[in-house]
């Protein structure tokens, strides 16, 4: 795998980041770079110079983990950075391939029928279930109707990065909308360290890439995150505004994929506006029904 031009950007871009200051160096009054010298930063890791240009343009291979740790160190990377810097490294040696299951097309891929039972049993919130690429799987019947619009936005699979950022509905959906492309593209950026080998990852970032201004340059920050926990704000065409925690938790027998849930804070209007659009739906299954 020739990941060469994207090691050397996110390499470039975590020390553009760092101040001397922050680095516990002198600032000086003659500097041209934004963040960190090369030269600064090969001795916070303690390699050469020369060395740590090596690996700036792009050449991880052959590098211990001792010396990546040293990098990471000195560049101050937090732990997904961390992790996105290991996985160029592995993907650069080739051993990601051996360690890593085989990754399958979503429109391939068949998720257990106890994966979906489990999402209905969640009945007080929206409940779902994604891949690396954020193409939304699978879903209980409230988050159907919570991503009404995205589901609705085309014939393609439902892809919650395409729906970010190609359709205008989105901007509505999302009232934090810079917010949330941030956190879109930082999360298929920490994918595509993980796996460089999804094809379908590779055509959907080319796809976004081509049409929105705001994911290509979001796209070069080389910014990377985790699903985690958090709180969005949300304007539903049906219920109007709610706020919502949300936690991400990965789906250990099924690798890659991830498991979210939105809950509201129990008594709040964003409680009742969830029971309303989980009535709403009832009412619009049962007029399908009959």
């Amino acid at each position: 795998m020739d990941n060469r031009d994207e090691v050397r950007e996110f390499l470039t871009s975590r020390r553009a980041k760092i101040t001397p200051e922050q680095a516990g160096l002198p600032a000086g009054s003659r500097r041209r770079v934004p963040g960190l010298r090369r030269s600064e930063v090969a001795t916070l890791a303690d390699v050469s110079v020369d060395y740590y240009g090596k690996l700036e343009r792009g050449n991880l291979t052959g590098v211990s983990p001792a010396v990546l740790e040293s990098i990471a160190r000195a560049l101050q990377l937090d732990e997904v950075e961390r992790a996105h810097l290991l996985h160029l490294a592995q993907a650069q040696e080739g051993s990601d391939t051996l360690a890593r299951p085989r990754s399958r097309s979503s429109r391939q891929r068949a998720l257990p029928k106890s994966l979906q039972w489990t999402l209905d049993a969640v009945t007080a919130g929206p409940a779902f279930v994604t891949n690396g690429r954020l193409d939304l799987l699978a879903a209980n019947p409230l988050a159907r109707a919570f991503f009404a619009d995205l589901y609705d936005s085309g014939g393609q699979a439902p892809n919650m990065a395409r729906f970010q950022f190609l359709d205008p509905a989105a901007r509505r959906f999302y009232p934090d909308w810079d917010l949330i492309a941030d956190m879109t593209v930082d999360v298929l950026r920490t994918e595509a360290g993980r796996n460089p080998h999804d094809k379908d990852l590779h055509d959907l970032v080319g796809e976004l890439s081509t049409r929105s201004d705001a994911f290509r340059t979001r796209w070069g920050s080389h910014n990377v995150r985790r699903h985690g926990t958090g709180v969005k704000r949300f304007h539903h065409a049906v219920v109007g505004e709610l706020t919502l925690a949300w936690h991400g938790s990965a789906a250990d027998d099924e690798p890659g994929l991830t498991l979210l849930i939105y809950t509201a804070e129990p008594g709040s209007p964003s409680e009742e506006a969830l029971r309303l659009l989980s009535s709403w739906t009832a009412s619009q299954n049962g007029a399908t029904a009959g």
